[in-house]
């Protein structure tokens, strides 16, 4: 099967998605179902929850287990996209030693996996490989400027790491892999406390408490709205196996976090107030990908725009605190 070009009309078989009770998990999981796939759903609920895939758990052809992917896996599917690890400064900081497993680790056990079935295997990576960018827009050519002992460095270097390993398994056992670099993304199914902006904002937002700006808020984001991250991932899984990546997938319109505010607070009429805190270490001042390379391989370019997006967001964060 990994020799061969694979498309949404032709592969409908099982596909193993790590982290699939997770916010991006979740999405994945529902529409390779919605196209006629198998789905074997594996997380550990460290940062997953069950409520994200609850409407799935009685599917036909949707299967859930509970496992932790930094010990090995034994089972027998035709496709691994590998998302298994906390995205979210809260709670990749809460254990570190524990996300570097995760992403090593975690890393090793579906590379070997993928090895043993000869099956495509994709890694969500992340543009925190690229740190604190000293080239603006980031290209995939781009090495980073990462702090490797910072306390960010569990996430950006554990996954940095995983490409290493993505990589020298293509050059050593010929493997057909695909790595996807994630920009920052949203949707619902968010976490209301994962310290993430866009739902720390629409929370603060939603209940009439400060909204916070870290620094002088003029740091800037680029954010693509999970429908449209998790069509990026399906192409790339289905391009054929000369087609490796690294690929950005992220939506290259950029805003200031005081413009994000500003659009928060009129979305949902708050009357919040914007406060400023002090600039976390090693933050990125700026953050766009160039997605050139998605646009020419995958023929993807994102189609939901922010104010479209965060709407859509609003309205599920609005909903969980009323049922709260």
């Amino acid at each position: 099967m990994n020799d061969r070009t694979r498309d949404k009309d032709y592969f409908s078989g099982r596909v193993l998605i790590t982290g699939g009770a997770g916010f991006i998990g979740s999405h994945l999981c529902e529409r390779l179902l919605e196209r006629g796939n198998e789905v074997l759903c594996v997380d550990n609920f460290f940062t997953g929850r069950r409520n994200n895939i609850g409407h799935l758990l009685q599917h036909p052809r949707f299967e859930l287990m509970r496992h932790d992917v930094t010990f090995p896996l034994y089972v027998e599917v035709d496709q691994i996209y590998n998302l298994a690890c906390p995205a979210s400064p809260v709670h990749y900081q809460f254990d570190p030693v524990q996300t570097t497993k995760t992403s090593v680790v975690g890393a090793i056990n579906m590379l070997g996996l993928a090895k043993r079935l000869k099956v495509p295997v994709l890694q969500a990576s992340t543009s925190e490989v690229y740190g604190d960018p000293s080239q603006h827009p980031q290209t995939e050519a781009y090495w980073g400027n990462v702090n490797p002992i910072g306390p960010r460095s569990c996430y950006d270097e554990g996954k940095r790491c995983a490409e290493t390993l993505f990589f020298d398994y293509r050059r050593q056992h010929q493997l057909d892999i695909k790595v996807i670099r994630i920009f920052n993304t949203y949707g619902p199914r968010m976490h209301p406390s994962d310290g993430r902006v866009v739902s720390n904002f629409i929370v603060q937002a939603l209940k009439g408490e400060d909204i916070t700006l870290y620094g002088n808020g003029e740091q800037t984001r680029s954010f693509c709205y999970v429908d449209d991250l998790v069509a990026g991932m399906i192409a790339m899984m289905d391009t054929s196996s000369e087609v490796t990546g690294p690929i950005n997938l992220g939506n290259p319109s950029e805003f200031t976090m005081r413009e994000l505010a500003q659009m928060v607070k009129e979305l949902t009429g708050s009357k919040s107030r914007l406060v400023h805190l002090p600039l976390p270490q090693d933050d990125p001042k700026q953050r766009r990908p160039d997605t050139s390379q998605a646009s020419d391989t995958l023929g993807w370019r994102p189609t939901v725009p922010l104010n479209e997006g965060l709407g859509r967001t609003i309205a599920y964060f609005d909903d969980l605190l009323k049922v709260a």
